[in-house]
């Protein structure tokens, strides 16, 4: 019985939690590594974006993900981004739900193998299944505008920060960051109103011993109530949590790092 009356109070927030308002990431702990040799002895290959270049990170250290790939374009044009940028949808740029704020990416589409490189500057998409939005311009690049969602990986990109000079030449020092350990929550809801937050925060509790209501400014200028349950270590139990929520009705629910 009490667990039913738990879901009724549940649902009755569903209609109001509201999750695309942005939101600031605070990056993992950083290392720098030699970046390994390829079976010819050469590094891998490497991009150049704005002046700086970037390498590939391995599977091992680096962040990949398989998944659907939307894009949006000018519902969002001349607003502001997570990061506080304004979106620009000509010009290249991603929004992603967890990826630290200015991580270069390569996005490669699976059905043609056309890649475009990218800068997370925005946060989302929030619709179940999707893994990243690209903006139009870089949408256009990898044929998605047409099809308006296709099959994707994704693969972090890391910064080069120095040489390190050895008997067979110089190799690239690289900065990773562990996107797999950290402090992650779960935004369930986010609310103008302030009651509905804490009411909702309230029914949170019999679940989960750690629940926080967070303020924030929306891109209008007015102010979130956004609630947060859980605190994992890990990116795969901060998943395992999103999933239990989503199978209770809050499908708009994500992780957030801390």
């Amino acid at each position: 019985m009490k667990n039913l009356l738990f879901l009724c109070l549940i649902t009755s927030f569903l209609a109001l939690a509201c999750a695309r308002a942005p939101y600031h990431v605070r990056s993992p702990n950083s290392k720098i590594i030699v970046l390994p040799e390829t079976e010819k002895g050469r590094t891998t290959q490497s991009y150049v974006i704005d002046g700086k270049r970037y390498y590939p990170l391995s599977n091992a250290d680096g962040f990949t993900q398989l998944g659907q790939a939307s894009w949006y374009g000018s519902k969002f044009h001349g607003r502001p981004t997570a990061s506080g940028e304004i979106y620009d949808m000509y010009k290249k740029s991603a929004a992603h739900k967890t990826l630290p704020l200015g991580t270069y990416v390569k996005i490669t589409n699976l059905r043609n193998n056309k890649f475009t490189i990218v800068r997370v500057n925005d946060r989302g998409p929030f619709v179940k299944g999707r893994v990243i939005d690209l903006s139009y311009e870089a949408a256009k690049e990898i044929e998605l505008v047409g099809p308006g969602v296709v099959d994707v990986k994704i693969v972090a990109l890391g910064r080069k920060v120095g040489e390190l000079k050895s008997a067979t030449g110089s190799k690239p020092l690289v900065e990773i960051k562990d996107l797999e350990e950290g402090d992650f929550t779960i935004q369930v809801g986010a609310f103008l109103d302030q009651n509905n937050a804490l009411l909702l925060a309230d029914r949170l509790k019999v679940i989960f011993d750690y629940v926080r209501v967070m303020i924030a400014v929306d891109r209008n200028g007015e102010l979130m109530h956004r609630v947060h349950a859980s605190l994992s270590k890990t990116m795969t139990r901060a998943e395992e949590i999103e999933k239990r929520l989503e199978e209770m009705g809050f499908t708009s629910a994500f992780i957030v790092r801390n």
